[in-house]
């Protein structure tokens, strides 16, 4: 992109931004993809180049079925650099480098966008991808507070977008499997579950500020977070201990041991009430999210809770040989598992494959048990799968916004420490808790604004 171009962007004001983009979205709601042609490939941009960008967009690439137009990260040498080439070589055709994502999102030739920014882009860029006509495949979670995880599934419906959620469990055999083997009443009732998040890991520095690098647009990475001075700990090194770019790890991992837990026991969409504490536990350090963090959720006839810990070197996620095999975990051990307790047997499951089995017996005997691969190439070709048929997809934004609501209110909890939270599903509020309702909605930076009617 020229710079003429890139300050034309960057100093449009909310208005003309929202215009532009209502504008495009009344053309692009009525495209159809060029997948609709047999032998045409969807084209696609990969736009947030870390390391699970990298990962889709090189397998996006190797499908015959897509090809990206473009890889579009803010950081020209660190992230950018040569990566467009080797998308080139691996699909045999160009990938044009790109640094700020409206330049696709004015591509008309441009079906779908695959999003693993920060998470604090998550929303604005969906949005942003909608009203222009595009299809998109957002990592977890959507968003990082509920309202624009609300405005995120209207912009879906308004413009007729496919969008689906990096929450690729749901396209597992082995997690399918044990959906239909809990709803045909092999556990019996179920009462609780637990949802595992327990790693390691140590305390976070924060470094000072510093100079801005070459090649780094630092403005258009902060996006709608509050401005600042540039940090490495704020920037590649560290954004995901701070509350204006992420969830913290109950939304960086936790989201999919939760989701898993909400598709298994049958998409309960809404706790009634939250509890949550936590905090700086294991270190008293320079990290704003917690290092542990134990939240309870409460609905009708079912708790569910979830435990976390940042520091803890004796859990393990799942190893290779697991994931891609027909082997099972080390339960207690596991960091990333989840326990279903049925009034007929209890259930282990692990989420990066693992599979699952369920314990019978006291003495240890074991019932029905189903090995698990990962699911990561099945939720890509769903995802294209439904940019051709318009279907729904298997984590369609819905059912993200649902599962990272879980993440909000517990986060929601132990920022206001500890204490129970009612909330209604309906209206999507807390009850009686005015401070716990600010916390539903952040502010956003000009001209990074979601607005109320996207």
């Amino acid at each position: 992109m020229t710079e003429m171009n890139r300050r034309h962007f960057l100093s449009r004001s909310a208005k003309t931004i929202v215009s532009f983009s209502t504008a495009a979205s009344l053309m692009g709601a009525k495209k159809k993809p060029k997948a609709d042609k047999a032998n045409d490939r969807i084209v696609m941009a990969a736009i947030g180049l870390g390391g699970r960008g990298r990962d889709h967009a090189r397998r996006f690439a190797q499908r015959d079925d897509a090809v990206l137009k473009y890889a579009c990260d803010v950081d020209e040498n660190e992230r950018v650099g040569s990566f467009p080439k080797q998308i080139a070589s691996l699909q045999k055709s160009p990938c044009q480098a790109v640094t700020d994502m409206r330049r696709i999102f004015e591509d008309k030739e441009v079906d779908a966008v695959c999003i693993a920014t920060c998470d604090h882009w998550h929303a604005l860029a969906t949005i942003w991808a909608c009203q222009a006509g595009k299809d998109v495949y957002v990592e977890k979670p959507p968003a990082i507070c509920p309202w624009e995880g609300r405005k995120m599934i209207e912009a879906a419906r308004k413009y007729g977008r496919i969008v689906q959620v990096g929450t690729q469990n749901r396209s597992a055999a082995y997690v399918q499997a044990a959906a239909q083997f809990i709803k045909e009443g092999g556990l019996g009732d179920i009462p609780l579950a637990k949802v595992y998040n327990l790693k390691s890991g140590g305390p976070f520095k924060c470094p000072a500020d510093s100079e801005q690098p070459k090649g780094v647009d630092y403005d258009l990475y902060l996006g709608p977070a509050p401005k600042r001075a540039f940090n490495r700990g704020h920037f590649h090194d560290g954004w995901k201990n701070f509350w204006a770019y992420s969830e913290g790890d109950l939304g960086d991992d936790g989201i999919h041991q939760l989701d898993i837990a909400r598709y298994i026991l049958g998409d309960k969409p809404f706790p009634k009430s939250v509890n949550c504490s936590g905090g700086h536990i294991a270190f008293q350090d320079d990290r704003e999210v917690p290092d542990t963090q134990v939240v309870t959720y409460e609905y009708d006839n079912l708790m569910l809770t979830y435990e976390m810990s940042e520091w803890a070197p004796y859990m393990i996620k799942i190893p290779p040989e697991v994931r891609d095999g027909d082997l099972f975990p080390y339960w207690p051990t596991c960091s990333t598992r989840i326990e279903v307790y049925g009034t007929k047997g209890l259930m282990y499951m692990g989420r990066h494959g693992g599979g699952w089995q369920v314990l019978v017996k006291p003495d240890g005997g074991m019932g029905e048990q189903k090995f698990g691969r990962q699911a990561h190439d099945e939720h890509r070709a769903n995802f294209l799968d439904c940019v051709r048929s318009r279907k729904e997809p298997n984590a369609g934004i819905e059912i993200g916004h649902a599962s990272a609501l879980l993440v909000h209110l517990g986060n929601i909890g132990v920022r206001l420490g500890g204490r129970r939270l009612h909330f209604d599903g309906t209206s999507e509020r807390f009850l009686g808790d005015e401070e716990a309702n600010a916390l539903l909605k952040r502010s956003y930076r000009t001209p990074y604004v979601i607005p109320e009617q996207v």
